[in-house]
């Protein structure tokens, strides 16, 4: 188990009933990376994945 398992099922565990929008999500990623700025990279590549999983692969 990576320990990001930990981290995803807690959130899962915590608000896996919410519903919230792709919006929310942004604003709170932007927040995280600006109280956490080591962590711009990472999350630019979650976000620009997350933006793309519809496009065809080359």
């Amino acid at each position: 188990m990576y320990f990001t398992d930990r981290g995803l099922e807690e959130l899962q565990a915590r608000r896996g009933e919410e519903e919230i929008s792709f919006a929310w999500l942004a604003d709170q990623l932007q927040m995280f990376v600006d109280l956490n700025p080591e962590f711009e990279v990472p999350i630019e590549r979650l976000a620009t994945w997350l933006a793309r999983l519809d496009d065809e692969e080359d």
